[in-house]
């Protein structure tokens, strides 16, 4: 088992550095990865060495005793709760951003005959070998400083704790990552598990600033945050935190007792994951169920023409695929969580809008990549670029229009649910302007969106493997959708400008009205010039798209 696990190792950084040596942009994203991991630890370092410095307790402006680094005390309580949210979010991340991975992906090692159990191990050690992992242990490690005036058994259980977190959260992530691929397996069941995912992180990342603006979070007294404390010191989420305090205290059973909560999880995790390999492998293709088209779809009522065929077709992916589907499912999460932190006024609820809007572009301006060598069929039959980008801006104008609309709609019945106004001319109006504006900006993007994907295209996962990540990703994926996100905005200044002259003028009531025609034709205008624009491109890089599309398939095998 460890020989075949250090082989597995061993093949891990020898694939890095091939791929190092064979794009300049993997070398430009590992430098930068480097970095922040530098940054990272030294950051920790430099936080631990300042908290090590405060006294253990000390009293408050009222006079009351206050604990600090004691047991129980306010470093204790952020520790284990920040540790426990830090091995959730991980897990999080990994299922989301990474997934399976396309270089050490357990399916390519089936032919290789290696046992489930020692190929487990090794592709957990490989884990662990890798930068993510090294710079939890090191950052761990160096936030022992913080307890370096508690003797020489704390600082010994912080080092041991810092190397069974960072086994835990991988541990953990290996799990979540099997159980996802091996018990969901139809294409319906894992575009809403995907979904379902995106979605919660996103609520989980907003929950701090929804408790904050609510107030729930500054009524929660000290005692309230220990007994959270209590409780996640006993999972293998924030057990590993806690063992510097069990050493303090010297709870030397309590420790032990963690320990072997923490080697359980350990031992179950490595047992399911390798279930997870065996029964994959002994199912895969089996009772695949058979799916039966009827009719030709969205194909029979479209416009007879080439732009017509490229809307049904786009209408037809965006029904099937998970990974686009979150284009419609975010823009309802915006406004409620907007609308959690009004606090009775309108205007937050409203200007959700302008960011659902922006939202709805974000996919299309990798639109290409999502098609994949579907688009091939278009480069054989002479589809002009130009009749492309007309067909996906059909498609995509409808769907914002309505949805838009429906927005709208829905913040009329929020801000009379918040506000106890319903329906009021007022507000009906603010909203109206924020709905033009939004449009706007929506269209803006869209604009924007046409030109992107035909030359600032990056690979996607497949739409069967949504939690998959297919090599040569993360630098593209992390740059070029900010091209979308800083251009769609930027497009949008003359309306900007409109606005702030008015603000400036003191414009009251309904000279406010104004900047509706102001932010359409603004949307609009760059609209139309994207398509253009985006159709001349895509006619001088057709060949270059197809084979970069190409390129972007063998990736997700």
């Amino acid at each position: 088992m460890i020989k075949t696990a250090i082989t597995l190792v061993r093949l891990r950084w020898t694939l890095t550095l091939a791929t190092l040596r064979k794009s300049a942009w993997q070398t430009v994203a590992y430098v930068f990865s480097a970095v922040l991991a530098a940054g990272t630890i030294i950051g920790t370092g430099v936080l631990a060495w300042f908290i090590g410095i405060l006294p253990p307790f000390t009293v408050n402006a009222d006079g009351f005793p206050l604990n600090i680094l004691g047991p129980g005390g306010i470093v204790n309580i952020v520790v284990v709760l920040v540790g426990a949210t830090m091995t959730i979010f991980i897990g999080f991340i990994q299922l989301m951003m990474l997934g399976e991975g396309s270089t050490m992906n357990p399916r390519k090692f089936a032919i290789y005959g290696i046992a489930d159990r020692n190929l487990q191990f090794g592709l957990l050690l490989s884990g662990l070998s890798g930068i993510p992992s090294l710079t939890g242990v090191a950052s761990l490690m160096l936030w022992t400083l913080a307890y370096r005036h508690m003797g020489p058994a704390v600082i010994i259980s912080s080092l041991l704790a810092a190397v069974l977190a960072v086994i835990t959260m991988m541990s953990i992530s290996k799990l979540v990552i099997a159980l996802s691929t091996t018990l969901v397996t139809s294409k319906r069941g894992k575009g809403a598990f995907y979904i379902f995912i995106v979605l919660t992180f996103v609520i989980i990342c907003q929950l701090p600033n929804i408790l904050v603006n609510s107030g729930i979070a500054f009524s929660l007294n000290t005692e309230t945050w220990g007994a959270a404390t209590a409780i996640a010191a006993w999972t293998p989420f924030g057990a590993a935190f806690q063992l510097p305090f069990d050493a303090l205290t010297g709870a030397w059973a309590v420790l032990i007792a963690r320990i072997a909560i923490l080697a359980v999880t350990w031992i179950v995790c490595f047992a399911v994951c390798t279930w997870c390999l065996r029964h994959e492998r002994l199912t895969i293709g089996a009772n695949s169920p058979s799916e039966t088209a009827k009719g030709i779809g969205a194909f029979a009522w479209m416009p007879d023409s080439a732009s017509g065929a490229v809307s049904a077709r786009l209408i037809t992916y965006l029904k099937r695929d998970p990974r686009q589907a979150m284009t419609f499912a975010m823009p309802v999460l915006f406004l409620i969580i907007f609308a959690f932190q009004a606090h009775g006024i309108s205007a937050v609820v409203w200007q959700s809008l302008i960011w659902c809007g922006w939202f709805m572009s974000v996919v299309e301006s990798n639109g290409l990549a999502y098609d994949g060598r579907g688009f091939t069929m278009e480069v054989i039959a002479g589809v002009r670029g130009r009749t492309d980008r007309i067909g996906r801006v059909r498609v995509h104008v409808g769907i914002m229009v309505v949805y838009m609309v429906l927005l709208y709609l829905a913040g009329i019945v929020l801000v009379g649910a918040l506000t106890g106004r319903w329906a009021q001319p007022d507000d009906l109006v603010t909203g109206l302007i924020f709905l033009a504006v939004g449009m706007g900006v929506a269209l803006s993007g869209l604009g924007v969106a046409e030109v992107t994907s035909c030359v600032l295209m990056y690979p996607v996962a497949s739409m069967d493997k949504p939690f998959s990540a297919p090599q040569g990703r993360a630098m593209a994926q992390g740059f070029f959708p900010f091209v979308y996100v800083l251009g769609s905005l930027l497009l949008m200044l003359p309306t900007g400008i409109v606005a702030l002259v008015m603000l400036l003028t003191g414009a009251e009531g309904g000279i406010w009205l104004a900047i509706i025609p102001v932010a359409l034709a603004n949307g609009i205008g760059i609209l139309a010039l994207g398509t253009w624009l985006g159709g001349k491109l895509m006619d001088a890089r057709m060949l270059s798209i197809v084979a970069a599309l190409d390129s972007f398939a063998s990736l997700q095998k």
